[in-house]
């Protein structure tokens, strides 16, 4: 790139040497002689003025379109330069100036550069060709200027080859940051990476997100229009449109261009907000036409022309619509004002632009103020001699306001602080050396320091960051129409470091809530309780609203997806705005299922305590006596009153006592009630069993105390294993959308059902037991009362198993509930209500006598029963011998005859037995 530069610079250079300028000093718009020399360029006049399409010679061509605006910065420069010859900042050192007009072009800014660069002191205006200029004495020790990035960046290549310090007041192209590429260039406003950041954060507070953009065709438009590309992007704001004007008036094609952004404006009827990164005279001509056409939208305006009076005074300007702007921050300006009103003083000879201005002036001295910009507008595209005007004075003292109405604060505050940081500088340079001679440093050595230096003005500290910029932040501005004229307010402040607005007043936050009411959007905002949907064709800003799902929710406007609500102890309806908290649920004391079934519970509590005090009244009869006696009755009734009492730790909000409670006492409590049922089915079997065999076998079995304390020992054992490795606690149940469920887990699946099991094998048990006494005396048949409750046990939980496990949520204790009550009501029902009933209603059969009648009657029949049994074996023995005989051999049913005889013959045996008599059952139920 260095070699790139020295070889455009050494062509310049040569064209310069084979045709040099008659009169060198014809390029100098305005001279002043000193000490050490600063050299200024800027765009005084809008254009070059040429006859033909392109030029044929290379010749300079005259300008046209004087800029009062610029005009004015050539004054800032000048009056911030003679501040400092007053003071005593630089004692005994006079600062000069050569300021130069590069009339928007960068190859009058390029033939300025070369006179900067050329030698100090030399007959000739040549730029020496050297490898190392590190010895090489310019004219001038450093240039202020350009104001406009494409020109600064042409000059600034030229300049690096003296590492000529080059300040800027008004270039802000983000590439100029970069110290690789421009050594040597420094500026005192912020780069256009802070501006287009500023201009994203406003949109995005404004709720915008569908806006178009207009720049320039070279390096400040297209730079500024990527880095807010880049901002837009990752603030999620698309650009509808992106519209690129030639960069200078001298291109024919400006006008077409102008018409045919406006044009697509005009298609893009959604977009009401542009940004425009533009030059003053391109946005005049712009507003110009769109004024014509109606257009009005919400303009965001670059520091280029947001304080630009000459666009602010366009005829019906209010019609355009809103404008805002941001603008460098301004200083103290009384100082500059009190040379404006004494301009008339300051000496023409030397100074170009003050005395056309003079000329113009004159020009317009007759015309009413109101019409007095467009006179010297229009005066202005042409060229008018450089003469002196005796009504000079005069002339000034009538206009002594329009300067100051065209002044830009902003950037006479910058070219301030351009002129006060190498004034700084060259201080701290000269404190060594004699700076009243020329040759006392050379540019790159003032550079050095340059870079360094920190200086205060107006209380404010000032200094060049690593990137050469100052970072003085910005002043958002807002275009009004105050009475029937349109100025220029401040809104805020940009703060660049923490990328906030500072509004100081009310007044201000309602002018920004206004501009959220201004609607830019690709589509219509989503309400909360939606998100945006985009297929791949479209543009992020350009969507569809669907509604948020289920357990999903959005609580802002235009969000890009829902949010998902914490499913554990949270839930959202479709299309929700926020989350709600998940109902906590249980088998609540209030619901009517759990009253219905305490209600039942408490009766069947209500029956056990009846059944006891009727048992306990009728203690001495045989009913009583045939139910296993007092404290097995006890026993018995008492398990029933805790299972009854256990389904209440089924109901209410689960606890960790209650969640193991409920089961191991259900499970022991019945496990007791059926050992005892298991105890009485083997002693009536015992005694009514006329089977020697069996009756030797249920001898065996029956141990009544034993039995009771093994089976339930056994189940102990089960629950205490359970409540050990697996117990069961309280558990959130949040499976379900909109509740939680607060249930108990039982622990261990195994473990619940080997309890449930092993109740279930005893009650078989006691089944097949019960069971085969089925057929005693009807008064005394326990047993067919007992198979009968049995049955009911295995139906409801045969039923429970199923139904537990598919019924979900609350009512899945109501289940096992419903379960204990069948299972505890059928076996106490079956077990003591038809003894109660005897107590009760039928006295006349609870008697010994009664018992023991009935009892011989079922015994005499049994007998009567196995004699007859055992004759009919004997002739069916006899038959069949006979046969046998006569076959010589047996059949089979001489062989199954043999296996039933000794039954029948036991039987007749006993009957016939000396010492038992047909009354021997009554010494069996005595023994019951």
């Amino acid at each position: 790139m260095a070699l790139l530069s020295i070889s455009i610079t050494c062509l310049v250079i040569i064209l310069a040497s084979a045709q040099p300028c008659q009169t060198p000093d014809e390029l100098v718009a305005a001279t002043s002689p000193g000490h050490i020399m600063i050299g200024g360029l800027f765009d005084i006049h809008e254009k070059m003025l040429s006859s033909e399409d392109y030029p044929r010679r290379p010749e300079i061509q005259k300008c046209v379109g004087f800029e009062i605006s610029i005009f004015l910065q050539t004054l800032a420069m000048i009056h911030s330069i003679e501040m400092i010859n007053n003071s005593t900042l630089l004692s005994g050192v006079k600062l000069g100036y050569e300021i130069y007009d590069t009339c928007t072009e960068v190859t009058m800014a390029m033939a300025a550069a070369l006179r900067f660069l050329s030698e100090f002191n030399c007959s000739r205006e040549i730029v020496e060709s050297k490898c190392d200029y590190s010895n090489y004495m310019p004219r001038v020790k450093a240039v202020i200027g350009a104001g406009y990035s494409e020109i600064t960046i042409a000059v600034s290549r030229m300049l690096n080859l003296q590492l000529m310090p080059q300040v800027s007041f008004e270039s802000t192209a983000e590439i100029l940051s970069d110290k690789i590429r421009f050594p040597s260039f420094l500026r005192t406003v912020p780069s256009d990476f802070y501006q287009t950041k500023a201009m994203v954060h406003l949109i995005k507070k404004s709720g915008w997100n569908w806006i178009g953009i207009i720049a320039t065709d070279d390096d400040y438009g297209r730079l500024a229009l990527n880095t807010f590309a880049i901002q837009t992007t990752a603030n999620n704001v698309c650009i509808a449109f992106k519209e690129v004007l030639p960069a200078f008036l001298t291109d024919d094609t400006v006008d077409v261009r102008i018409n045919q952004t406006l044009e697509k404006i005009m298609v893009e009827s959604q977009v009401n907000v542009i940004v425009v990164f533009l030059r003053q005279f391109h946005v005049f001509s712009l507003f110009s036409k769109a004024i014509e056409r109606n257009i009005n939208k919400t303009w965001i305006a670059s520091d280029n022309w947001s304080t630009a009076t000459k666009i602010t005074t366009i005829p019906n300007i209010k019609r355009i619509g809103k404008v805002v702007g941001f603008t460098f921050r301004r200083g103290n300006m009384s100082s500059f004002h009190s040379f404006l009103q004494n301009l008339h003083m300051l000496p023409s000879d030397n100074n170009k632009p003050l005395n056309e201005y003079a000329v113009l002036l004159s020009a317009c001295a007759f015309v009413e103020d109101s019409d007095f910009s467009q006179c010297i507008s229009n005066h202005s595209q042409g060229t008018l001699a450089y003469r002196g005007n005796k009504d000079i004075e005069r002339n000034f003292s009538l206009r002594n306001d329009f300067l100051w109405d065209y002044t830009e604060p902003g950037l006479v505050h910058s070219i301030h602080l351009a002129v006060f940081a190498l004034a700084h500088a060259i201080r701290d340079l000269c404190q060594a050396r004699d700076c009243q001679n020329p040759n006392a440093f050379q540019p790159w050595e003032l550079l050095d320091v340059l870079k360094n230096v920190t200086f205060t003005d107006e209380g404010n500290s000032f200094h060049f960051d690593a990137h050469g910029d100052m970072n003085t932040g910005y002043d958002v501005v807002l275009w009004k129409e105050i009475n029937g004229h349109m100025t220029i307010t401040k809104m805020a402040q940009y703060d660049l470091k923490n990328d906030v607005f500072i509004i100081t007043d009310q007044e201000t936050k309602n002018e920004f809530r206004n501009l959220e009411q201004i609607q830019s959007k690709c589509s219509k905002e989503c309400s909360p309780g939606q998100m945006k949907k985009t297929t791949k064709s479209q543009h992020i800003c350009c969507y569809e609203c669907v509604n948020c799902p289920e357990n999903h929710y959005t609580n802002q406007t235009d969000m890009d997806h829902c949010l998902l609500c914490n499913n554990a102890t949270h839930w959202a309806p479709v299309k929700s705005t926020m989350c709600f908290e998940k109902e906590v649920e249980y088998l609540n004391w209030n619901d009517s299922l759990a009253i219905l079934l305490l209600s039942f519970s408490l009766l069947g509590i209500m029956f056990v305590l009846a059944i006891g005090i009727i048992f306990t009244r009728n203690l001495n009869t045989p009913v009583v006596k045939s139910s296993g006696g007092l404290m097995v009755c006890y026993v018995m009734l008492f398990c029933h009153f805790l299972n009854f009492v256990s389904t209440g730790f089924f109901v209410g909000e689960p606890q960790d006592f209650t969640c193991k409670t409920r089961q191991t006492l259900f499970g022991v409590s019945f496990t007791l009630s059926i050992s005892c049922i298991l105890m009485k089915s083997l002693k009536i079997l015992l005694a009514f069993s006329f089977d020697p065999k069996l009756q030797n076998v249920l001898k065996c079995l029956y141990k009544p105390v034993p039995i009771v304390f093994t089976c339930t020992g056994i189940q102990v054992v089960i629950c205490t294993l359970w409540l050990i490795f697996a117990a069961p606690a309280v558990e959130e149940n949040v499976s379900l959308p909109r509740i939680i469920i607060l249930e108990c887990e039982e622990g261990s699946i195994l473990a619940l059902g080997t309890m449930l099991g092993y109740i279930a094998i005893l009650a078989f048990i006691c089944f097949i037991f019960a069971f085969k006494g089925r057929k005693l005396p009807e008064n005394y048949n326990e047993a067919k009362f007992i198979t009968f409750g049995l049955l009911i046990y295995f139906i409801a939980w045969i039923t429970f198993i199923p139904v537990y496990a598919t019924t979900f949520g609350k009512y899945l204790p109501a289940v096992e509930i419903i379960v204990i009550l069948i299972s505890n009501y059928g076996i106490l029902c079956c077990t003591f209500f038809p003894k109660c009933y005897v107590i009760l209603c039928k006295q006349e059969i609870n008697t010994k006598s009664a018992f023991l009648q009935m009892i011989y009657s079922y015994s005499s029949h049994s007998a009567s029963s196995l004699v007859l049994s055992r004759a009919s074996l004997d002739s069916t023995r006899t038959n069949i011998t006979a046969t046998q005989l006569s076959s010589g051999r047996e059949s089979a049913a001489w062989q199954k005859s043999r296996v039933l005889q000794p039954q029948a013959f036991a039987l007749t045996h006993r009957e016939n037995a000396p010492g038992v008599s047909r009354a021997s059952p009554r010494k069996r139920i005595s023994s019951i």
